[in-house]
């Protein structure tokens, strides 16, 4: 997987991010990308050469290994990685359609005029947009998270398993490879993915509040209907003052 390809498809993301947002970034980056690269593959490396079990059945190790780990953490993450950003894209690609009708507004009316005032800007469909990513992200974050935890029944990765499929000839044991190891990278890839999740929430959160906060100073102030009254039977009864 070419991961520079992948850092540069998202680095234009951080332009339109908000805080948690750009922060949200740095924690893939650098918590998940960056120790999948240069740890975890290591780690992991050809997991299933180190899966050894106590009986020379021709075909046990294998199934065994199949029924334990029928998709590796290892491919599983980076699977997680690629759909987890994937939303994040929909922002870029709204920003690169409001720079295209920008241009095409420019080149009709003239290059003073302008459709919109920052392109970049969260409002209107860009902010539906970056809403619905967040909540896409976070949606896939705990679907991987389920699945991680539905696959091996835990995040607890155990030393020895016992194994009795077809054609093992009785209840084997079998253990794995650099249990600890496996065993600390998976709590804190865990770990970073609560995290992008407890981010993904409170940007939505802020996203939410800023709306808000904008839709009640541009209403008009609440005056009570007393006054309204008031104001109307004034503006309707006949000037009686002698000049």
């Amino acid at each position: 997987m070419d991961w520079k390809t992948f850092q540069a498809l998202l680095s234009g993301v951080n332009k339109y991010s908000t805080a948690f947002g750009r922060l949200w970034l740095s924690v893939v980056f650098v918590f998940r990308v960056l120790v999948y690269v240069v740890a975890a593959e290591r780690v992991w490396g050809d997991e299933q050469k180190d899966f050894d079990c106590n009986t020379k059945q021709p075909g046990c190790a294998n199934v065994c290994y199949d029924h334990f780990f029928p998709i590796a953490h290892i491919r599983l993450w980076a699977l997680q990685l690629i759909f987890v950003t994937c939303p994040s894209l929909m922002v870029v690609m709204h920003v690169a359609y409001r720079d295209d009708r920008e241009r095409k507004y420019k080149a009709k009316h003239g290059e003073n005029t302008k459709l919109y005032n920052n392109t970049g800007k969260k409002h209107g469909g860009l902010w539906w947009t970056y809403l619905i990513s967040l909540f896409a992200k976070t949606g896939i974050e705990i679907a991987f998270l389920y699945i991680l935890h539905r696959i091996y029944n835990s995040f607890y990765l155990p030393r020895l398993v016992k194994c009795e499929v077809s054609p093992c000839p009785n209840v084997v044991d079998c253990y794995i490879g650099h249990p600890t190891e496996k065993k600390v990278f998976t709590y804190f890839m865990v770990g970073a993915s609560a995290l992008c999740i407890v981010l993904n929430i409170c940007e939505i959160f802020y996203l939410i509040y800023k709306r808000i906060v904008q839709c009640a100073k541009k209403a008009p102030p609440y005056r009570p209907p007393a006054i309204r009254l008031e104001e109307k039977i004034r503006a309707s009864a006949p000037n009686l003052s002698i000049s």
